[in-house]
């Protein structure tokens, strides 16, 4: 039997997540027992009465600071109940989150994600912190938006938390490249059609025709990620046709005398 995964998330607006943990995915995987979130308070660990998080930063400038004895005391708080997570912030110079990234951690058994408010967190508590995360070069209010991004990312990518498996290898960046498009009933909706192809009952020249569908996609608006990208020798004879601005049939028609042609290369 799976393990059961846990995230634990130290914020100071617990009802954040409470949407989260009730609908979709997340929640059915909740229910499932492959998954639990638990949003924990800070001001549940504070000395005083008014239940203080923050203060002002050393040294002056704008803005507060979130105290690091309420985050130290949570962390004491989950090591005396056994667990052992992996510690993650959010910062906006931390490692760029991504797929890649997300399937990493998918394979962490306890997961902290500490959220970050104001001006950030007094610098101390980056001793207890094995990683710092970005989503991405903006601002946020807080660091909660953030952890709700990285928890939906990897949850659906722990077992069985999805039904079928499929979809996941059919996301973009599942394997390095973007989506091919979709398409539902009707076949014609306002004059627009569903390509024969998908039609056709062709399986074969079905999948053949959404890896090309990926490879023009990614060619086309993230070519930075063919550079990475496990490509096979089809999906190079692919690219060099879509280079040459040819469309899948015409690419069917002169597979050979492009195959003949096709270098490998950087795109």
């Amino acid at each position: 039997m799976e393990k059961k995964k846990s995230f634990f998330i130290f914020t100071i607006f617990p009802q954040f997540f409470d949407c989260f943990k009730n609908v979709g995915i997340v929640s059915q995987a909740i229910k499932k027992g492959l998954v639990s979130v638990e949003a924990i308070n800070l001001r549940d660990f504070t000395s005083d009465k008014h239940k203080t998080v923050d203060d002002v930063v050393y040294g002056g400038g704008p803005g507060m600071l979130l105290k690091p004895e309420p985050i130290f005391r949570a962390y004491d708080y989950l090591k005396e109940k056994g667990h052992n997570p992996y510690v993650l912030i959010t910062e906006p110079w931390g490692r760029k989150f991504n797929q890649e990234f997300a399937k990493e951690l998918s394979k962490k058994d306890e997961i902290v994600i500490i959220c970050g408010r104001y001006e950030g967190v007094d610098e101390r508590v980056k001793t207890i912190v094995d990683e710092e995360v970005s989503i991405g070069d903006f601002i946020l209010s807080g660091g909660e938006t953030a952890a709700l991004v990285i928890m939906d990312a990897v949850i659906r990518l722990i077992p069985k938390v999805v039904g079928d498996e499929n979809s996941l290898r059919a996301d973009s960046f599942s394997d390095g490249l973007l989506g091919y498009p979709n398409y539902t009933r009707p076949s014609e909706f306002m004059g627009l059609k569903v390509p024969s192809v998908l039609t056709s009952g062709n399986h074969k020249l079905i999948e053949k025709w959404r890896r090309w569908e990926s490879l023009k996609r990614t060619f086309l608006y993230r070519k930075d990620l063919l550079e990475k990208a496990n490509l096979s020798d089809e999906d190079l004879i692919m690219l060099e046709a879509i280079k040459g601005g040819l469309t899948f049939d015409d690419y069917l028609k002169k597979r050979k005398e492009i195959k003949k042609r096709t270098k490998r290369k950087n795109f």
